[in-house]
């Protein structure tokens, strides 16, 4: 071993190495890639330090002036990353080597300058030191040795695709030692990928997993679990506690909870930042908080001084969660306590959990109000305080107090006082032994009833029970078994409550709908007692001779008969006409083909109209409307009036509809639009007065009808006057008081008035001052 590095051990007070440090730092292992296998808190941070120490210095007893790393340290978490930063400050302190650390949440520029000013071991997060190498600010063209600590916490969190990229980027011949607390599929492949000929290296002994550290299962009710979790931490008043959840909820409430029975606590999960993450280990290690609330993630691989206590207040998901969790004390030799709070209804899962991470836990219950007050009464007696020496100021003191109090006042006195610093115990209910259930009382001399629901109607005793409370006036005490059969249930009710029940459901019986009850005088079954079992063991039961394959399959049931076709229905006769209708006109349905225009009229489109559809004259109480001029429209061109031999108009969005007119036809009138450039729809074309003829046809109805079906005289309305042709100017009708000449706008313009000056130019244009 280099002598710098021995030195380094001493000062700190290593006397002897653990098994995984003598185990990576054996001689024959110098210069191979390893792939180490050993539990948490066994000195892996030291020994991969030593184990590397080599490769970085060769036969030198110090390290040159800091300049491009040497040797790249990637830990899953930034306080682990810390730690393992810390450890080899001191480790290499003698040596003049330079440690720097690049982690997530600190201020990347102060860490970029860091490396800028060289450093030997470079300690970080999966993703912060991608990013560095991303930037340029971190070197790995002189990397001799690669350290994954947790590699399987890593591959774990998603941090693959990080370590693939930083391991291609680190030089081929450079050692790379992965060090992990199990070896799981993904962690082999890692390593058969981006090592060369790795050497396993494994310290774990199954049998005697954690042996520094008593496992212990404290059974509770699910309601005491929390108050289970405050006497476990007065009872054992261990220095420092850390108290594992799964959720960062969970967290929250119990470091809240802890503060207000007045113990010092700090939280520990992934909402926080990295400056209130550092300052709750830094309370930690001061000594200024006693417990630490923490998850799985953010306590991983932390190492806190004087941890004697670890409690689970949730359930590990796993065994390696187990096995990490407890992993926080009994490191370095020293002793510890592993405490799973387990709720009665999870017992069988701790079982599991211990039985298969090879476990063995004592069951225990939680410590009693009495077991701590006694315990602190101990502890008063055997503290360091009464073998110091009282001075002359305290010596004079105490002979005034015993003359003004009796010693048995003083004595009280003094244990109040003590207990007031302490949180004081929680009253527990006593949780049920395990697979026992608490005996019913009998029910007493109790009558049967007979209701008209069983099985065939999946009747339960969940909704049961409930409908015959709710229909006879009982309580729940009143009713005892529920027995369910085939068509009917049983239902027993106590003998005093048997009069109030039959005087409320009446003689009929009836419950609700067609649930009805009578009064059962049959023998019942007691089906409380389990099913008896056959005393011949399974092999000597009698079994078919054949094989499963000869023996005879139950029949098949017959395919069901066909369904009896309905009958035809009968054609119905045709209903005679209504007498009101039988002179009115055929009616043309909608849905009728529309005639598609002739060629050769294509070009008058934009003049011509739908011809109306011949409907049913309206009755004599529909007059005709009072006659009002129309309001005029903008659409003037659409508008346009239909004449008589334009046929049908297609409907909107047809290819066959009407188009707007050839440019040619209306370019002579384009000097009396005003509506260039409108983007609304409007086009040119010759404007059009309004409508000054009444509305006097049925709404629908046609102008003309064909003289073989026009209606007669009395039953239809006088015939709508008909708008000249709008496409000939000289039939166009100007509304009265209507303006004219060449500042005229067309019909149903927003705005009237005279024409803009400088249009005609008679009035010269306005200039601007």
């Amino acid at each position: 071993m280099i002598p710098s590095l021995s030195e380094a051990l001493a000062e700190r007070g290593f006397d002897t190495l653990t098994d995984v440090q003598k185990a990576v730092t054996a001689p024959e292992l110098a210069g191979a890639d390893l792939l180490v296998s050993a539990q948490t808190g066994s000195g892996k941070t030291v020994g991969f330090g030593l184990a590397i120490a080599p490769t970085l210095m060769g036969e030198e007893d110090r390290m040159g002036p800091p300049a491009a790393p040497l040797a790249l340290v990637i830990a899953p978490t930034r306080e682990l990353a810390l730690q393992v930063q810390r450890e080899l400050i001191w480790l290499y302190a003698r040596a003049g080597g330079k440690v720097v650390s690049c982690v997530g949440g600190m201020d990347a520029r102060d860490e970029r300058r860091a490396l800028d000013r060289g450093a030997h071991i470079v300690v970080g997060t999966p993703g912060r030191l991608r990013d560095h190498i991303t930037r340029g600010a971190l070197d790995l063209s002189d990397i001799r040795a690669v350290v994954l600590d947790e590699a399987d916490e890593m591959l774990d969190l998603g941090f693959r695709e990080d370590l693939e990229f930083m391991l291609g980027a680190a030089p081929a011949g450079r050692r790379t030692l992965l060090f992990s607390a199990t070896v799981p599929p993904a962690i082999a492949e890692l390593a058969k990928l981006y090592q060369r000929d790795a050497v396993r290296v494994t310290t774990l002994s199954r049998g005697s997993q954690h042996a520094d550290i008593a496992y212990k299962a404290v059974q509770v009710t699910a309601a005491d679990a929390e108050h289970a979790i405050i006497n476990l931490l007065r009872f054992h008043d261990a220095p420092t506690a850390i108290v594992f959840a799964n959720t960062r909820a969970a967290v929250s409430r119990l470091a809240a909870r802890f503060a207000n029975r007045g113990l010092s606590a700090v939280s520990l999960s992934g909402e926080l930042s990295q400056d209130e993450r550092s300052h709750a280990l830094q309370a930690m290690r001061d000594g200024r908080a006693r417990v630490c609330v923490a998850t799985d993630v953010a306590a991983r691989g932390i190492d806190l001084p004087n941890l004697d206590l670890v409690i689970h207040a949730d359930l590990p998901s796993n065994t390696e969660a187990l096995l990490h969790r407890s992993g926080r004390t009994g490191r370095a030799g020293r002793k510890g306590i592993s405490a799973l709070i387990v709720p009665d209804k999870l017992a069988k899962k701790a079982g599991r959990l211990l039985k298969w991470a090879k476990i063995e836990a004592e069951w225990i219950l939680a410590p009693t109000p009495e077991e701590i007050l006694a315990l602190d009464e101990t502890r008063l007696l055997a503290d360091p305080i009464w073998e110091a020496e009282p001075t002359e100021a305290e010596a004079a003191f105490a002979v005034r107090l015993l003359a003004e109090r009796s010693p048995e006042t003083i004595a009280a006195a003094c244990l109040r006082l003590y207990r007031a610093g302490l949180s004081a115990p929680e009253e527990l209910n006593a949780p049920a032994a395990p697979g026992a259930r608490p005996e019913r009382p009998p029910f007493g001399p109790s009558v049967w009833f007979e209701l008209s629901v069983g099985r065939d109607r999946r009747a339960e005793p969940r909704w049961l029970l409930p409908l015959v409370c709710r229909a006879g006036n009982l309580e729940r005490s009143q009713i005892g078994r529920i027995q369910l059969q085939a068509r009917t249930s049983l239902v027993e009710i106590a003998e005093a409550a048997v009069p109030g029940f039959v005087a409320r459901i009446g003689p009929d019986g009836l419950l609700e709908d067609d649930v009805t009850a009578k009064r059962f005088d049959g023998p019942v079954e007691d089906t409380r007692g389990s099913r008896p079992k056959s005393d011949r063991p399974k092999s000597d039961r009698p079994k078919s001779d054949r094989p499963r394959s000869e023996r005879p399959r139950p029949e098949v049931r017959s395919e069901r008969a066909p369904r009896p076709q309905p009958a035809e229905s009968a054609v119905p006769e045709a209903s005679a006409p209504r007498p009101e209708a039988a002179g009115a006109p055929r009616v043309k349905p909608d849905f009728e083909a529309r005639p598609t225009p002739r060629p050769e009229r294509r070009e008058d489109r934009s003049a011509k109209a739908d011809a109306p559809k011949p409907k049913a004259p309206r009755r004599e109480a529909d007059a005709a409307p009072v006659e009002r001029p129309r309001k005029p429209r903008h659409d003037a061109e659409r508008s346009a009036p239909r004449s008589e031999a334009s046929g049908p108009r297609a409907k909107e969005g047809r290819k066959d509809g009407w188009k707007d007119a050839r440019k040619d036809e209306r370019k002579d009138n384009r000097k009396d639009s005003r509506k260039d450039g409108r983007k609304d729809g409007w086009k040119d074309g010759p404007a059009r007065g309004p409508k000054t003829g009444p509305k006097t046809g049925p709404k629908g109805a046609s102008r003309d009808w064909p003289k073989d079906k026009r209606p007669a005289a009395g039953d239809a309305a006088p015939a709508e006057r008909r708008r000249p042709d709008a496409s000939d100017p000289s039939k166009r009708v100007e509304r009265p008081g209507a303006p004219k000449g060449k500042g005229a706008r067309p019909a149903g313009g927003a705005k009237r008035g005279a024409p803009k000056p400088g249009r005609g130019g008679n009035v010269p244009p306005r200039r601007p001052r």
